[in-house]
């Protein structure tokens, strides 16, 4: 991997934002022809801050939902080993989702209920279709379903706070809400990615953060990639910033939450990353180094089927096996603390963003420039 300064059209309309104050700094990685370019440009906090410092490549972010793709291939790599199946019932390995109840309004009293026309499948929670989640036509948060949610701490949603269970006294919270929907009928976001941490846990016999260092992140040299980070390596870490009342970005505080090992550690939203490991991750991936290429294929085909789309989280996206595919074939996803991936197969290429403000206005004009920018790189 090289580190390098570019200066084409991607670098400058990154540093405009930059200066513009959108955010006091990002990182780039674009992968191509089997070379990596990070560009570090501005500061990991603005310069008023004691904590300000040079953005570089060994940055740390939030990558919050560019964890969910992480998890899929986690899974995935179960499924090749003959572990999992993926048309198999998860009721062996997670007892507290068999029998489901389906609520009848998803937005209606908790005790409407009907029975599941069948159980959840280890494909339904990679293609978030297994009943669990939200979308924001929902009346996400404040529906009996979501109330209920956030009383028993599941921490469905936003990233901060976390849940403060350990995951088998999550998934036994989760055990007793019903389904927002049947098991394969709607597409519905971030509690399966939680699911699925949990179900990949079970099977392999170990922790969720053992079982991503052991099967990803040590094969592929992801040294800065964990659920927390600890000691001077703490440091690391760039701030991050939402919008104020008054407009602008403000200092979000997480209360520490990526500086010690999570009670949970969610699948949906858990890691911190550098935009040079997630490179990594996406290359071997693509190049077929990390899951065979047939399942690679297989998780970049869109499985939702006429009226599934239509998300506003996903908008003319559709959904494979834990990460988005666009129209055009392109497959990644993003994190709501301003990172996004996404590869380019019909180009081979990668291209990774991180940044730390939480989705607004500002940022999303300057992730559009970002894909914009890397695609025409890409045809080049």
């Amino acid at each position: 991997m090289t580190q390098a300064t570019t200066t084409n059209a991607l670098h400058t309309r990154m540093a405009a934002h930059v200066s513009a104050g959108v955010a006091p700094g990002l990182v780039t990685a674009i992968a191509r022809g089997g070379r990596v370019e990070v560009d570090a440009i501005g500061r990991t906090a603005f310069d008023a801050e004691p904590d300000s410092r040079p953005m570089g490549a060994d940055t740390l972010f939030r990558i919050t939902s560019m964890t969910k793709p992480v998890v899929a291939v986690a899974t995935l790599l179960l499924v090749e080993d003959g572990t999992l199946h993926l048309d198999e019932a998860v009721d062996d390995l997670l007892p507290e989702l068999a029998d489901r109840r389906v609520l009848s309004d998803p937005t209606g009293a908790l005790d409407d209920t009907v029975p599941a026309a069948r159980p959840i499948t280890v494909e339904d929670l990679l293609s978030y279709r297994a009943g669990f989640g939200f979308d924001l036509d929902l009346g996400f948060p404040t529906s009996p379903y979501f109330a209920a949610a956030a009383e028993l701490g599941l921490a469905v949603g936003p990233p901060v706070p976390g849940s403060p269970h350990a995951p088998d006294e999550w998934l036994r919270r989760l055990g007793t809400l019903p389904l927002l929907a049947q098991p394969g009928a709607r597409w519905l976001y971030d509690t399966s990615a939680d699911v699925l941490g949990v179900l990949v846990a079970r099977a392999a016999g170990a922790s969720l953060p053992d079982v991503l260092a052991h099967h990803v992140f040590r094969p592929l040299g992801m040294r800065d990639t964990a659920f927390h980070v600890s000691g001077p390596d703490s440091g690391r870490l760039a701030a991050c910033y939402a919008d104020a009342p008054a407009g602008g970005p403000e200092r979000v505080d997480d209360g520490g939450r990526w500086t010690r090992p999570p009670a949970f550690p969610a699948g949906s939203c858990g890691l911190l990353s550098t935009a040079g490991d997630y490179a990594r991750f996406a290359t071997a991936l693509a190049a077929g180094d990390l899951l065979a290429p047939t399942t690679v294929a297989r998780m970049r085909v869109d499985r939702l089927a006429g009226p599934q789309h239509g998300s506003m989280l996903l908008g003319d996206r559709g959904w494979g096996l834990g990460v988005a595919v666009d129209p055009a074939g392109r497959y990644g996803w993003d994190g709501g603390f301003g990172t996004s991936w996404f590869t380019d197969p019909a180009t081979g290429g990668v291209a990774v963003l991180m940044t730390q403000r939480m989705f607004c206005e500002p940022l999303m004009r300057l992730m559009g420039d970002f894909r914009e920018s890397a695609i025409s790189l890409f045809e080049q």
